[in-house]
């Protein structure tokens, strides 16, 4: 966790945790033992959290979904007498108290993004320590509430390289030389290496939500291949007929059939597999998934809402959707072949979509895919317009636009070993372009006939007559 990274540091640099309020990390260096460096000590620790806090956004980025790594910090300090006691009561807690905590905590809410604020005070105490280098003056005053306005300083956290101070107190060191010093006299869980947030710092938003998806989709082909029995990820080359023909009709919503057969599995299905984990996917096959998924986020257009920012927060949330489906703590979804699960009462608590990756993934794949070059009008505005992708179309235009052009795309030379994680058969390609074609139509709400579809498709599912049996149940998988 963030705290306990924090708690490690402040044990390496003598800092005393007090407590942490909400978001809120508060600690002191010279109590309870005085330390004549105590301003020195605590700028140390606030540049290691500083570090750490990246790091850690960073590797949490890849569970918990886009943005994570923007969540960032920002410190106060500052220097002075404070008042210390324990409060009493179900939990007795050390406090501090007085003027000096009021004015850190101002430092920390007048404080910036990535940024460490010093007092007037500490700055001095650094001053007096031949660190001059370490602080940089604010261009204009901070109006401090209670104080007025006040001169404050940043810390640099900048430093390319540090020593220690000299002894002969002629020469003084930089901030950048110091800093370095410090870390590098550290060693074990405390220690950190800086080239990995360096390349971190040079990507772009975009290609951090890229690496995101990456991550996503590679877990799901690993679970597809895993599902086959076999590690062969090479595709039948009668394949490479029926992908140039496939989805070559007039239009994509041609293809849109109101209930899509899931694939069934037996026992014996289950004894074939091998655990998902264990499955490499190839180099090739992940760089390829990386390529085409950065030529996706290239093509969507930088409009108010259907972006490709907007795409990778709709592919996180069906990411979440299908983690509660797929339960694997309760015996859902793929486990070891040595693992005994009853397959049909795990189909049949989400209607099949549990027992097959496939499913899974094309879900996944469409949601980033499904605004893909997209206008940012609605269809009946493109249709008044009369613009090609209308003419072709004539309804549910932007959705069918995508279609095709992510289709197009995935069918290159240059996505071979990508599409051959993804299907093995024909059987599994037309699968995979129905749910493809069936879950990116599902995302225009507004064209009436659909609606009514769905709606009558709906009553018809989950009417109180109707037989349960295998059409019933690809009936609401498919919803």
């Amino acid at each position: 966790t963030i705290y306990g990274a924090f708690d490690k540091h402040a044990y390496r640099r003598s800092v005393f945790k007090v407590e942490t309020v909400g978001d809120c990390y508060v600690a002191v260096a010279g109590l309870p033992e005085p330390d004549k460096e105590h301003a020195v000590a605590v700028c140390r620790f606030a540049r290691d959290c500083m570090k750490t806090m990246k790091e850690i956004t960073v590797k949490l980025e890849m569970t918990l979904g886009p943005d994570t790594s923007d969540l960032d910090l920002r410190v106060g300090i500052h220097s002075g007498q404070v008042t210390a006691g324990v409060l009493r009561g179900e939990r007795s807690r050390f406090q501090l108290f007085g003027d000096t905590m009021n004015t850190a905590a101002r430092m920390e809410s007048a404080s910036e993004r990535h940024r460490i604020q010093v007092s007037q005070v500490t700055a001095d105490l650094l001053l007096a320590s031949g660190l001059s280098a370490w602080i940089i003056p604010r261009r204009s005053k901070v109006f401090v509430k209670g104080k007025g306005e006040m001169q404050t300083y940043w810390l640099d956290t900048k430093a390319a390289k540090i020593s220690k101070p000299s002894k002969s107190g002629n020469e003084m060191p930089t901030v950048s030389e110091t800093l370095s010093n410090s870390s590098d006299s550290s060693s074990g869980e405390g220690a950190f290496d800086d080239n990995g947030l360096d390349d971190f710092e040079a990507m772009t938003k975009r290609e951090r939500l890229v690496e995101y998806i990456v991550e996503v989709l590679s877990s799901l082909l690993q679970q597809i291949i895993a599902s086959r029995g076999a590690v062969d990820v090479s595709n039948d080359t009668s394949l490479s007929e029926i992908e140039a023909t496939i989805g070559t009709g007039d239009t994509v919503l041609e293809e849109f059939v109101p209930i899509i057969p899931l694939k069934r599995f037996d026992a014996g299905d289950l004894s074939k597999r091998h655990e998902a984990s264990s499955i490499d996917i190839g180099e090739e096959a992940k760089t390829q998934l990386r390529n085409f998924l950065s030529n996706v986020a290239s093509m969507y257009k930088d409009n108010p809402f259907h972006n490709f920012e907007h795409a990778s927060h709709v592919t996180a949330s069906v990411k979440k959707l299908l983690t509660r489906i797929v339960n694997v703590a309760d015996g859902n979804g793929l486990q070891t072949s040595t693992d005994e699960i009853d397959l049909v009462n795990m189909a049949g608590h989400s209607y099949g979509i549990t027992s097959d990756p496939l499913t899974q993934f094309s879900v996944l794949f469409s949601a980033i895919i499904h605004d893909m070059d997209h206008p940012g009008v609605p269809n009946a505005q493109l249709v008044k317009e009369n613009t090609r992708s209308a003419q072709i179309f004539k309804k549910s235009v932007a959705e069918q636009n995508s279609v095709e052009l992510a289709w197009a795309m995935l069918m290159g030379k240059e996505y071979d070993a990508l599409r051959a994680c993804i299907y093995h058969t024909e059987e599994d390609l037309r699968r995979f372009r129905q749910l493809v074609v069936n879950t990116v139509m599902a995302t225009d709400i507004v064209d009436k006939e659909l609606q009514a579809l769905r709606k009558a498709r709906w009553e018809t599912a989950f009417a109180d007559t109707r037989v349960q049996d295998e059409t019933s149940d690809d009936c609401k998988a498919t919803i």
